[in-house]
């Protein structure tokens, strides 16, 4: 039987990719700020502006390619369990090979009734105003904003609990509620962190730092996995 490791991973995983976060520059997504296009508010105000801000992101991960890391989580899987729990809502994980892959703030290659959740389906174009759901309700991208529920949330702790093996990969641990995931992590687990840059890490430590890039920390902690 497989040992469990779950890998939690965050815009750094995708920013090797060259997809462009708000996490590195001054609250700013690609020259936006936050509360003008990824809140609730931003929508009822203008939702033109939301719709082509995230067509303009759905481009760009279809244009984008999966790096050394999400290739190199996708081959952990020949020796383990590997459950990916991600906050990105690009499918690089998906393209690189990862077979169970939760995301935590929706799909970006998605798109729903803005009043009715459940009413989704795929897109791979542009969502245009005026462009309804079976329910008569503007569609809009099937991703979690700010101030919105994360009701993947509860579906992704008993993958915290069970892990033997708990790694974060190139999240800053400023979004919640996904950064309290990590609290949720068995204390006997070993626990990795790949990022150039230390997150705030929880009080309870037994963490490892890798800090490099996704790319060569995956690598690396390959290496170490593989000596045991």
């Amino acid at each position: 039987m497989k040992q469990k490791l779950v890998a939690l991973t965050g815009a750094g995983i995708s920013a090797e990719s060259g997809l462009r976060t708000f996490r590195d520059g001054d609250g700013l997504w690609e020259s936006y700020r936050i509360e003008e296009v990824a809140t609730p508010e931003a929508w009822l105000a203008n939702k033109e502006q939301v719709l082509r801000f995230y067509n303009e992101r759905r481009r760009q991960v279809l244009q984008a390619m999966p790096n050394a890391a999400h290739q190199g989580i996708a081959a952990l899987e020949e020796i383990y369990d590997v459950t990916v729990i991600t906050q990105n809502i690009d499918d690089l994980h998906e393209r690189a090979g990862s077979r169970k892959v939760l995301h935590l703030h929706g799909e970006i290659l998605k798109m729903r009734s803005e009043r009715n959740e459940l009413l989704i389906q795929e897109i791979r174009s542009d969502i245009q105003l005026g462009d309804l759901a079976a329910d008569g309700a503007q569609l809009r991208p099937h991703v979690v904003w700010f101030g919105e529920a994360v009701p993947q949330i509860e579906v992704a702790i008993p993958y915290l609990e069970q892990a033997d093996i708990f790694v974060l990969v190139g999240s800053s641990l400023a979004v919640y509620p996904a950064a309290g995931l990590v609290d949720y992590v068995a204390e006997r687990a070993p626990r990795y962190i790949i990022d150039p840059h230390v997150p705030p890490l929880p009080s309870r430590g037994n963490f490892q730092l890798i800090a490099q890039p996704a790319t060569t920390g995956v690598a690396y902690l390959t290496e170490l996995l593989e000596r045991g």
